[in-house]
């Protein structure tokens, strides 16, 4: 099948450049847009904070068509709907419109890009598979001779004394392919004999906790390793704040979310090897801390099976985190002198340690469990709980939209989630600690927890 695109590389350094949505997305197409000099207003009734902090002109309400009267190009990261209301004023007023992951929408598609030394690469699939378009990226640049930069001088010297000299077109390539074999043969023989050559490093792999979203939460190590890294993997609920340390690197999101498609986990393993062996510094990134149910244990075995040497850079749990940022201490003296962590995904996950534990031993601090937390309230009050014993929901905890919920096992089931919070992750915390959620909290931890009434 022929394609109907036509590339092109857009000079939009001092041009208006308009961005519908304030989600994940639109913080991403905002920094690439500034990272090449564009001058970006973004149109969203509500805003990711990287958006808001981000100096870019914000317009807080609903789009309108008129939002596009000037613009040189139009983004549109909101909802299907929304997004081809901003199609269409984009197409009265001539004006390309890029629709993340809605390319029926789209007039101009966000390509793969590969930048080095001076040379651009693009690749796209016009909007049809852009994980395919990461992974074609990612290729093409382990492709890219490391010496490139030295080529793209030479090309350009030699394109001035052609000019000067009157060289034709047609004869231009064959002398430019003689001089970069001429080139290459030369960096050869003016290299070191292999036995005093430098060993190089050997490939390492990095298992990094990102934390509970916040990237104000991150390990000084974390962060190090993110400005170290030429790949970066990262998980689904990872903040895209976070991934601006990893500022050389390429990332792609390899996440998991429920009902959703998705990378298997197999295939995650195969691009950690893979990029490894190609000699590159990789990070993934994982929400929390990796082996806090986030599967951390499997890519190590994978990494270790394979011959990859790797480190594994410890993240702070969400299961410690959320409770804290809501007030709630999961042990107190006189109170709770243990806490539990348990996956709350099935009940196979959590029935056993609930039985196991007896009634109200502790606090229990349950993961990935809002979709089951009706039935986890009934396996409770099963195993001998008492209905009355307080509980709360910390939905988003280190996000600017962080809630909370406090209630009692009884109406666990039935709690609320709030607006905007659907695809939010959320912490449960089961015990009588949670009569103490809010008591004695810092100015600090008030101003990490913003958003928690």
């Amino acid at each position: 099948m022929s394609s109907s695109l036509l590339p092109l590389f857009l000079r939009l350094r001092g041009r208006r450049v308009v961005v519908v949505g304030g989600g994940g997305m639109a913080a991403v197409r905002v920094r690439q847009l500034l990272e090449v000099g564009a001058e970006v207003t973004v149109v969203a009734p509500e805003l990711r904070a990287e958006i808001a902090q981000a100096g870019v002109l914000v317009v807080p309400r609903r789009f309108v068509d008129e939002d596009l009267d000037g613009a040189w190009l139009a983004v549109a990261a909101a909802t299907p709907a929304v997004n081809r209301a901003v199609a269409r004023a984009a197409e009265a007023r001539r004006i390309f419109v890029n629709a993340v992951d809605d390319p029926k929408s789209a007039s101009a598609y966000a390509a793969g890009v590969v930048r080095r030394a001076g040379v651009t690469v693009a690749v796209s699939t016009e909007g049809r598979a852009p994980a395919l378009t990461a992974l074609l990226r990612e290729g093409i640049e382990a492709l890219l001779p490391e010496q490139l930069g030295a080529w793209v001088e030479r090309a350009e010297a030699l394109r001035r004394r052609w000019k000067l000299e009157a060289v034709a077109m047609g004869d231009r390539r064959p002398q430019l392919l003689r001089a970069l074999v001429d080139l290459h043969r030369n960096d050869e023989g003016l290299a070191p004999p292999a036995a005093t050559r430098p060993v190089a490093a050997p490939p390492v792999v990095s298992i990094v906790g990102a934390g509970p979203g916040d990237p104000g939460l991150l390990t000084v190590a974390a962060v190090a390793r993110l400005a170290a890294a030429d790949v970066v993997l990262y998980d689904a609920l990872v903040d895209t704040a976070v991934l601006a340390h990893a500022r050389r690197a390429h990332c792609f999101l390899v996440g998991k979310r429920p009902g959703r498609p998705s990378v298997r986990q197999e295939a995650i393993h195969r691009l950690l090897v893979s990029a490894a062996r190609r000699g590159k510094r990789v990070v993934r990134l994982k929400c929390g801390d990796p082996f806090v149910f986030g599967r951390g244990g499997e890519e190590v075995l994978a990494l270790a099976e394979a011959g990859i040497p790797y480190e594994v850079v410890p993240g702070v749990s969400s299961a410690l985190a959320a409770p804290a940022l809501a007030g709630i201490p999961l042990t107190h003296r006189g109170v709770a002198q243990s806490f539990t962590v348990v996956s709350g995904h099935s009940e196979a996950a959590y029935r056993p340690v609930v039985e196991a534990l007896g009634p109200a031993v502790g606090t229990l601090v349950v993961l990935m469990g809002l979709a089951t937390r009706a039935h986890l309230a009934r396996t409770l009050v099963a195993c001998g709980w008492s209905s009355a014993t307080p509980a709360a929901i910390v939905f988003a905890a280190s996000s600017g939209h962080a809630a909370r919920w406090i209630g009692t096992v009884a109406n666990l089931g039935s709690a609320p989630t709030p607006a905007g919070l659907e695809d939010a992750p959320g912490t449960l915390v089961i015990g009588a600690v949670v009569d103490l959620a809010g008591a004695g909290r810092s100015d600090q931890a008030r101003s990490l927890a913003a958003g928690l009434p």
